[in-house]
């Protein structure tokens, strides 16, 4: 570990396993490798391996972790010889070179919005929390540009039929438009404790900033503030009331659900209140989702 930024530091040899090759790009990838991305960013900034080695071995002496530290000897491989980086070496070079992560994950193949395509697969019967960030400024989602003029915004229609015009920008544009940042979770398809309000795989939008439970002051069961709350054993999203120092987890009658106690201080933590959902009003089926809805069997997995 380091003593002091101005002192000198011994790093240990490098002793990385050899890494595979890179796949050739496909007809139409730009030709350019990561490696020689980063050294031609390197070159326009005018930095020499020295100064990018100094520079690492600061970021390794604050983050407490020598895996930071980027030697000219390893920069020489990362840059012509088509080695990958280890995600410690990635982040000091970004760091230095002043370039977006997530940007240099892509040319090495790791596209970080396509997570989210794999999320509903993967244990969809598990309620969690999960992410809205959006990695990328140069993905897209389809917006209405222009609504008809002669749209009535009193009755029921079909969007598709009443935008004049569809028009693309890119997704990251959306963040700022966000009054204040939202967590967000997924209601697993096993958990029916909130049904039919909340239906399962419903994606929920949760206000961290609405922790303290609100126990009167609505007139309905659709006002009744709905909480997104972590235990030790996974999530819940319920009606809460607090009863002393217990929080109590108060499903949908409808649901057949039991009513559930915790500890507030060890053993539930009321993550925020639901403010938005998007859910489907027909259940998914299990058996349509196709291959990979499932985790692979144990012997499956490779070691």
């Amino acid at each position: 570990m380091f003593s002091k930024l101005n002192s000198p530091a011994k790093f240990r040899p490098e002793t990385e396993a050899p890494q595979r090759p890179l796949a050739k790009p496909v007809s139409g990838e730009p030709k350019v490798s990561p490696g020689q991305y980063l050294k031609a960013v390197r070159e326009r900034l005018r930095m020499g391996m020295r100064e990018v080695q100094d520079a690492s071995m600061v970021i390794a002496s604050e983050e407490g972790n020598d895996n930071f530290y980027v030697s000219p000897a390893r920069l020489t491989q990362i840059e012509n010889e088509e080695s990958v980086p280890s995600f410690y070496k990635l982040f000091s070079l970004c760091s230095v070179y002043g370039l977006d992560l997530n940007d240099v994950l892509g040319r090495y193949g790791v596209n970080a919005n396509r997570t989210r395509a794999y999320r509903t697969r993967f244990l969809p019967e598990v309620t969690r929390a999960t992410s809205a960030e959006i990695y990328g400024f140069e993905d897209k989602v389809l917006v209405p540009v222009r609504i008809d003029p002669t749209f009535r915004w009193e009755t029921t229609q079909l969007v598709n039929r009443v935008v004049a015009m569809w028009g693309e920008i890119p997704a990251a544009f959306l963040l700022s438009s966000n009054p204040r940042r939202h967590t967000y979770g997924y209601l697993g398809l096993a958990d029916r404790t909130m049904f039919p309000l909340l239906r399962p795989g419903s994606f929920l939008m949760i206000d961290p900033e609405r922790k303290r439970v609100v126990q009167d002051g609505w007139r309905n069961e659709f006002e009744r503030p709905v909480y997104f709350v972590e235990l030790r054993n996974g999530y819940r999203c319920a009606w809460c009331q607090v009863e002393g120092s217990r929080l109590v987890l108060i499903p949908h009658p409808v649901s057949n659900a039991p009513v559930q106690s915790f500890n507030l201080t060890t053993e539930a933590e009321v993550l925020g209140q639901v403010v938005g959902v998007a859910m489907r009003l027909v259940p998914p089926s299990m058996s349509s989702q196709g291959p990979g809805s499932k985790l692979p069997e144990q012997s499956g997995i490779a070691r």
